[in-house]
């Protein structure tokens, strides 16, 4: 009962409010690792390996924590009323429409005991009273307590509310059907037919979309719009989360455009084309390699096909290892400026030939032949020895950018 809340003295209120202006600040290494709580535990994995999902958890917390925080520094030591905001009601839809549970709200709970020892660690940095401290440790350790309970409740009430909305509606059918086909269910074609409204014959080209906008649900449905007017195919599309799309278009992935200039705050992701039931299935498990790829990397690119990153999908999976293969390998040239790097890829790329190099970049040839003069000067093996696994590295730099 909100008349149980325990009155704060003076003293306590004064460290709570400054306490809570340094979270509002919080430093790099404590946001990294409540992050890495929440999605650490077992129960989490099919959260952190959506990088969908995983996003939204990070938001989500971060927002709850500084939400905590603003309350704290304006009415210090007082109950903190939950912060359901769109983006988190958001976020809870999308763990219901990816099948998940309310078992995924354990983030909460892990990074609830990470912000609790960050809290203590602020608190014995700023008093050493320790009257002051056992009454700030004992309200706050209810105040922080009690807030994630209730958040916890009101968004299991949401994503009971979303699940509800979709066992009403066609969505739900598509989501179980899609589902049934990519885990290689034996259900027959002709139903599966029926309940898509999508021939599973020809040729597949599936499409992850996902949206970082103040309006995901518009965006997404604009642009899928657009692909489907650019290749003249409008094929199967499933609303996979509130920020992302499934689409699969019955058309050559070459007829899909590289660039969606009219919607910027998209992120797209293409499998190669495949065909039949097969096809359908091993298209959309590429599209979601590319999608994990492109979370991951830091380059800025928003678009790709599974071509353009199998190399460095198969490469990432050991980081520590890879990064060291690419400082081994490229030595100083791996600090040196992207210009030099790029240059020296695009040739390598084109079998070596400088002509072309200089005219796929529009540069003249006498710039080219300096630059590739220069990055073989950083290398600490001779090109020539060592070309193949140059090369690897440059790609790996190209897709996580600096």
């Amino acid at each position: 009962m909100v008349s149980d809340w325990p009155q704060v003295s003076a003293a306590v209120g004064d460290v709570i409010r400054q306490g809570s202006q340094l979270v509002l600040n919080a430093r790099d290494d404590w946001v990294s690792a409540m992050h890495d709580a929440a999605l650490g535990s077992v129960r989490m994995a099919a959260v952190a390996e959506d990088p969908v999902l995983a996003e939204g958890t990070r938001r989500t917390n971060l927002a709850n924590i500084m939400h905590w925080a603003a309350a704290n520094v304006s009415r210090p030591g007082e109950r903190v009323s939950v912060n359901m905001t769109p983006e988190i009601v958001n976020a809870t839809r999308d763990l219901v429409r990816r099948g998940l549970d309310e078992s995924a709200l354990d983030s909460f709970r892990t990074a609830q005991s990470v912000a609790w020892q960050l809290w203590m660690e602020i608190c014995f940095g700023l008093t050493d009273d320790t009257k002051v401290l056992h009454e700030l440790l004992s309200v706050t350790s209810r105040s922080i307590s009690t807030f994630i309970d209730d958040t916890v409740e009101a968004m299991t009430k949401s994503m009971a509310a979303e699940r509800a909305d979709l066992a009403r509606g066609t969505h739900a059918q598509r989501r179980t059907t899609v589902a049934l086909l990519l885990e290689g269910a034996p259900i027959p074609r002709a139903r599966a037919e029926a309940q898509l409204g999508y021939r599973l014959s020809g040729r597949h080209t599936a499409v992850v979309l996902w949206s970082d906008g103040p309006d995901p649900a518009a965006e997404l449905e604009a642009a899928a719009a657009d692909l489907g007017r650019v290749t003249d195919r409008f094929g199967l599309s499933v609303i996979a989360s509130a920020s992302s799309w499934w689409l699969w278009l019955p058309t050559d992935s070459s007829s899909i455009p590289d660039r969606l200039d009219a919607h910027p705050t998209i992120g797209m992701a293409m499998g190669r084309t495949g065909n039949d039931v097969e096809g359908f299935r091993t298209s959309h498990f590429q599209a979601l390699t590319v999608q994990r790829v492109l979370s991951r990397m830091t380059s800025g690119r928003r678009i790709a096909r599974f071509d353009d990153v199998r190399l460095v999908s198969l490469l990432d999976t050991d980081r520590p290892a890879v990064d060291e293969f690419v400082t081994d390998v490229l030595g100083d040239l791996h600090q040196a400026p992207r210009e030099l790097q790029a240059t020296l890829r695009t040739w390598i790329g084109l079998q070596c030939n400088t002509v072309r190099t200089a005219q796929e970049t529009y540069t003249h040839r006498n710039t080219i032949v300096r630059r590739l003069a220069r990055a073989e000067s950083l290398l600490p093996r001779p090109l020539t020895e060592n070309l193949v696994d140059v090369a690897v590295c440059l790609e790996v730099l190209e897709w996580r950018g600096k």
